[in-house]
């Protein structure tokens, strides 16, 4: 077994110069900065008094999701002889809200494959399956991930 460890600094660059002394009083502006890395602009999410031009923590988690499927998508795509030369998504988070807390309840993937081969087609569904177990991300929510994928031809 391997052990990965990710590391990161984030600050909070939303002080107005009066810190939190009031709900409307501060900013949401977070900076996270990695190892070689370019700096990441965060936010909360606009319902939540954020920076709608900033990426918030609901739409990266979205977004990792996505990606993770997508990685995990190409490596067994490679391992089954599958040659894929487009892969685009479309994906969309659920979340409910209930007072101060909340939780996702759903993220549906909608990924758009393209492939080399009409051949390919049919092994797509499986291979969707397959990188959605492999994917780390997807086995670490206690949320359903689900696919909607849409499978093309080169050419």
């Amino acid at each position: 077994m391997a052990t990965h460890t990710y590391a990161l600094e984030l600050t909070w660059t939303g002080d107005r110069g009066t810190g939190t002394t009031g709900y409307r009083d501060y900013d949401r502006s977070v900076l996270a900065r990695g190892a070689g890395l370019p700096d990441l602009e965060l936010s909360a999410d606009r319902a939540f008094r954020g920076d709608r031009s900033r990426w918030n923590p609901e739409v990266l988690l979205v977004a990792a999701l996505s990606e993770c499927h997508l990685l995990s998508f190409l490596h067994v795509a490679v391992t089954r002889g599958v040659t894929v030369v487009g892969y685009e998504d479309t994906p969309v988070g659920t979340m409910e809200q209930s007072g101060l807390g909340g939780h996702f309840t759903e993220v549906l993937l909608r990924p758009v494959v393209t492939v080399a081969d009409a051949a390919h087609v049919g092994l797509v569904p499986e291979l969707h399956e397959t990188a959605g177990e492999a994917c780390f991300i997807a086995s670490s929510v206690n949320f359903p991930v689900r696919h909607a994928p849409t499978t093309r031809v080169a050419g």
